[in-house]
Parts: structure tokens; C-alpha cells; sequence
């Protein structure tokens, strides 16, 4: 299995680290043509505006949003669930539009408001996930199609999915449980 990892800006090297301890193959991805031969792509947490800048003057923008229409794996982490989402509520970003979601950008706050908190995620086992959340988005709404897999205490949603795409407002390639990773592995090998 052979999984990119977007290469333009942020929090992309943690995701590579992370693929390779689930014994993954995984490749930086900065340029359309290193998109071939590929099983699924990770978009990373960053800051979105600048990583939607430059997929768009890489021409990665169409190429990516093609990819999915066509039923590739994609998996966006906090900048990068932004840049799935169909509409952005807060941010000159522009997104790819290929999941039916509306998020809210640093919807709790500034940097220093970042936290840590034990998730449960019934897709991921009895176990609780624990999820980093830095300068990081909501969904605001979800659409048909959206299968809701987070929650916060308050009822927030912080993680979805739409077929072969998956949403987190969290940093899973932060913390030592690959569970989150491995569950995106099995979206990609189900429908290899």
C-alpha cells in the first residue's frame, strides 16, 4: 500500500513517521504527478489558507478534488478536514468541496486555548482516543452522506466520514496510538 502524504505545509513529516510505524509506504506528495500510483492521501494540519494557496498554484487543487469525486481515500486532519469540506464558514481558504460538511476554522480559540482530551470514537474500539486539538475547526454541519464517528462532550463533532473520506478537527499523527491511522488504512484497502 502506497500512501501520500501532502507535502505543502504543516504537520506533514508526523504523518509520514506515523505511516512508517504501521509499515506503510508513504511519500511526500507536492506536485499533481507524484499523485500517480497512489492507494490514498493524507492531508495534513497547518494552516489552511496557505495550504490551499499553494495546492492551487502547484495545480494540486482539481487534481485532488477529480481524485475523490472518483472514489479515492483521502483523510484531512484539522487544516487539512477544512480543505475537504464543502463550505468553509470563516476563512479565505478554499476548499476542495468534496465532503458534505461546514466547518467553523479555530473554532476554540487561539494557540494557547490548545488541549487534549480522551475521545470516544466507536470505530476505534472500547478505548478512548486521545485527541490533540490545536487552533483547530469544528463542523458546524453535516450533510447526507456524513457519518458522524466524534463527538465532544458537548456534542461538538469533531470526526467524520464520507465513503472513502475521512474528517478529523484532531491531530491523531501526534499522539502514539495509530488506531486512527490503521482505521484509514481500512478504508483504503477495502476499496482497493
Amino acid at each position: 500500500m502506497r500512501i501520500g502524504v501532502l507535502a505543502a505545509q504543516g504537520a506533514f513529516a508526523e504523518h509520514i513517521a506515523t505511516l512508517h510505524r504501521l509499515k506503510v509506504e508513504a511519500l511526500p506528495v507536492r506536485l499533481p504527478q507524484e499523485l500517480v500510483g497512489l492507494d490514498g492521501l493524507i492531508i495534513p494540519g497547518g494552516e489552511s489558507t496557505s495550504i490551499s494557496k499553494l495546492m492551487q498554484d502547484y495545480n494540486l487543487m482539481s487534481e485532488i478534488a477529480n481524485l475523490a469525486k472518483n472514489g479515492f481515500s483521502i483523510f484531512g486532519t484539522c487544516a487539512g478536514m477544512i480543505l475537504l469540506a464543502k463550505e468553509i464558514l470563516d476563512s479565505d481558504a478554499k476548499p476542495l468541496g468534496v465532503m458534505n460538511i461546514t466547518v467553523r476554522c479555530n473554532a476554540f480559540g487561539r494557540q494557547k486555548d490548545s488541549f487534549e482530551t480522551e475521545l470516544p470514537i466507536p470505530v476505534l474500539g472500547e478505548k478512548p482516543f486521545s485527541a490533540v486539538f490545536i487552533r483547530a475547526p469544528i463542523i458546524e454541519q453535516v450533510n447526507s452522506g456524513i457519518e458522524i464517528l466524534a463527538r465532544l462532550a458537548d456534542g461538538t463533532i469533531v470526526a467524520t466520514r464520507q465513503g472513502k473520506l475521512l474528517a478529523s478537527a484532531f491531530h491523531p499523527e501526534l499522539t502514539d496510538d495509530l488506531r486512527f491511522h490503521q482505521y484509514f488504512l481500512n478504508i483504503v484497502a477495502e476499496h482497493k
